[in-house]
């Protein structure tokens, strides 16, 4: 059993799904403990109306060898926040690690729409998920993790820096939400310098999250037939990539180095030498600049 992270600390915000549950798992998977906090618990659905719980992720991370902790968490209530801190203190008397997962703002995107005609409501709201909780979790959780030298902040976000700096993200809103959580990282980075601590963005490529195999109508079994729909879906990868990619960085002794950057899960894998859960290395945003962006045929020879 891989005890890298035994008696290690985490809170991943943001657990429920997708990327948030892939890095929890993960970090189980190293020996850590692991809070897992969302919305969405057994007894009641947040807004995404979708089936997976915290109780689940956090079954799986004590099946994979950690120890996983279900918290039932609105991120943007700034009181339930300090209360899960607390607890953690009260529980663990410490915090190595924070992922800033949360996100859900998947249905309020109208993709190319201009932001004079997007809903302003939920263009804002949008805004609220992915921004707001993200700076009332750390605002609550950094001073715990600022007691012991070496703790680490990983903001999830979508695309690298480079992409994202030279890409409109097809909604104003969505763009702005991803731009803004890497700089956070940069920012974090900054303040917690003198703590001996630091802050990363990490980006996980194309996601074969439950919510996107549920749209193209395939499981992760037979995921491939989704190239019958979108040919470049070829690049895609497990949450367990990203999930991989945290592990290994919070079990580097010199993951201070990587501080204020912008990271994504294929580039970890080439320095980590972790894989997918199919063995490869899929490097998913070297691909999209290089062969989806530039309008040639999918192939992921030599990408993965």
């Amino acid at each position: 059993m891989n005890t890298t992270l035994r008696g290690k600390v985490v809170l991943v915000a943001g657990a429920t799904r997708g990327t948030g549950r892939g890095i929890a798992v993960e970090l189980g998977a190293a020996g850590a403990t692991v809070y897992c906090t969302g919305r969405s618990t057994r007894g009641r659905r947040s807004e995404m109306n979708r089936p997976e719980t915290i109780e689940e992720t956090a079954e799986l991370v004590t099946r994979a060898g950690g120890q996983g902790i279900a918290v039932q968490v609105d991120h943007l209530e700034p009181e339930q926040v300090r209360a899960l801190v607390e607890r953690i203190r009260r529980e663990q008397g410490r915090l190595d690690l924070l992922v800033n997962d949360i996100w859900g703002g998947d249905s309020l995107v109208e993709w190319h729409t201009p932001v004079w005609k997007h809903s302003l409501d939920d263009g804002l709201r949008l805004l609220r998920l992915a921004v707001d909780t993200h700076l009332i979790t750390s605002h609550h959780a950094l001073p715990l993790l600022i007691e012991n030298p070496g703790g680490m902040v990983v903001e999830v976000t979508d695309g690298t820096a480079e992409y994202n700096a030279a890409n409109y993200r097809l909604s104003a809103f969505y763009d702005l939400a991803k731009v803004s959580v890497s700089r956070l990282a940069f920012s974090q980075a900054h303040e917690l310098r003198p703590h001996g601590c630091g802050a990363v963005a990490l980006t996980p490529g194309w996601l074969r999250s439950e919510m996107m195999l549920d749209i193209y109508g395939v499981t992760e079994e037979n995921w491939r037939d989704a190239l019958a729909k979108e040919p470049h879906f070829v690049i895609s990868e497990t949450p367990a990539f990203a999930g991989r990619a945290v592990a290994a960085l919070a079990a580097d002794d010199d993951r201070l180095r990587w501080s204020g950057q912008t990271l994504s899960s294929g580039q970890l894998a080439q320095v980590y030498g972790f894989t997918d859960v199919d063995g490869s290395r899929p490097d998913a945003w070297r691909y999209i600049d290089e062969v989806e962006s530039k309008g040639r045929p999918a192939d992921a020879t030599g990408y993965r």
